[in-house]
């Protein structure tokens, strides 16, 4: 644990940009209608194909090709979400030259989870109101009984993205509204949705010389594979605020999650991040794998990032101190 001191926990910072004079309200609207379908849209046909997946590989196969372009994009579009949406464009736990932080808002796009925009205003709010009214995605805010819990995982879980509220941008996320290559990107997430989709299907047709190498591709390396970072990402929600440890105080009841450590790219070490959201690495006990923090570790060599917020031996130990006062 070295390099760059992690500064004390920054709400201003890590939660919700200020804002000059009267403070802007928390929603803006509602999304009109066609937006509101194709949420649905891109949330229940990756959903289905997942669903089809299993008939899909007993009855015609499962190819490596298949497998590896599925395993590719899902790395790129993973870690476009866990190092570039979350880490950096949201807690800005590192700075990025003007190449790495385009490419990342390409990648992240590449998720089907929403412009770069709206998931960082999302996100931004969700620290900002963590596990309280006003949060997005909290799967505590219909109680602690059986039923409760119940609504409250399918929330936290998927529901929320149903909800027909948008998020303030420029109350959450001003700087990157003024930011003309990110609102570029933004305005482009259409374009980025169908070429997540299409390029695989294309590499697969091409490879194979066959439109059914181009189907099958389209399937596992597009839809499925969608359908399965939504999950991943989505359980960071439901399951890392219900289910695990909490060695960490904080805020909210963020927990650490084991089983999806190596999946969802070391995001389920959920609790050390409420605990302080700057710091880049959220695995940084012993024991603990964090795939994003090592890709940011190879950007930082790279010179393509600098000035990581790191952990410290020190601020590791001022966390634990303060555990063990609250607890």
């Amino acid at each position: 644990m070295t390099a760059t001191a992690m500064p004390a926990r920054d709400r201003a910072s890590t939660s919700e940009a200020p804002s000059r004079g009267r403070a802007k309200p928390v929603l803006d609207g509602r999304r009109p209608p066609f937006e509101a379908a194709l949420v649905y849209a891109f949330t229940i046909i990756p959903m289905l194909a997942l669903v089809a997946a299993v008939p899909w590989a007993w009855g015609w196969g499962l190819s490596w090709l298949d497998v590896g372009l599925a395993a590719g994009f899902y790395l790129v579009s993973a870690l476009g979400v866990t190092v570039g949406f979350h880490r950096y464009f949201t807690h800005r736990a590192f700075k990025a030259n003007r190449g790495l932080r385009n490419a990342l808002a390409i990648a992240g796009s590449l998720s089907l989870q929403g412009d770069v925009i709206t998931w960082v205003a999302d996100h931004r709010r969700h620290h900002a109101f963590a596990d309280k009214e006003g949060d997005p995605h909290s799967p505590w805010l219909y109680g602690t009984g059986p039923v409760a819990l119940a609504k409250g995982f399918f929330h936290a879980h998927l529901g929320w993205l149903f909800d027909r509220d948008r998020t303030n941008a420029a109350r959450f996320a001003p700087d990157l509204l003024s930011d003309r290559d990110l609102a570029r990107i933004s305005r482009a997430f259409p374009l980025l949705t169908v070429a997540s989709l299409l390029t695989p299907a294309l590499l697969g047709g091409l490879i194979t010389m066959s439109w059914w190498g181009a189907l099958t591709a389209l399937f596992w390396a597009g839809l499925v594979r969608v359908a399965v970072l939504h999950h991943v990402t989505w359980s960071i929600n439901s399951i890392c605020h219900m289910l695990g440890e909490r060695p960490f105080e904080a805020r909210s009841k963020a927990t650490n999650f084991w089983p999806l450590a190596v999946v969802s790219m070391g995001e389920s070490w959920h609790n050390l991040h409420h605990a302080d959201p700057t710091c880049a690495r959220h695995g940084a006990e012993p024991g603990q794998l964090d795939p994003s923090a090592r890709v940011i570790r190879v950007f930082e060599k790279l010179g393509w990032a600098h000035e990581v917020r790191w952990p410290t031996t020190a601020r590791m130990a001022r966390l634990h101190e303060a555990a063990r006062t609250t607890g």
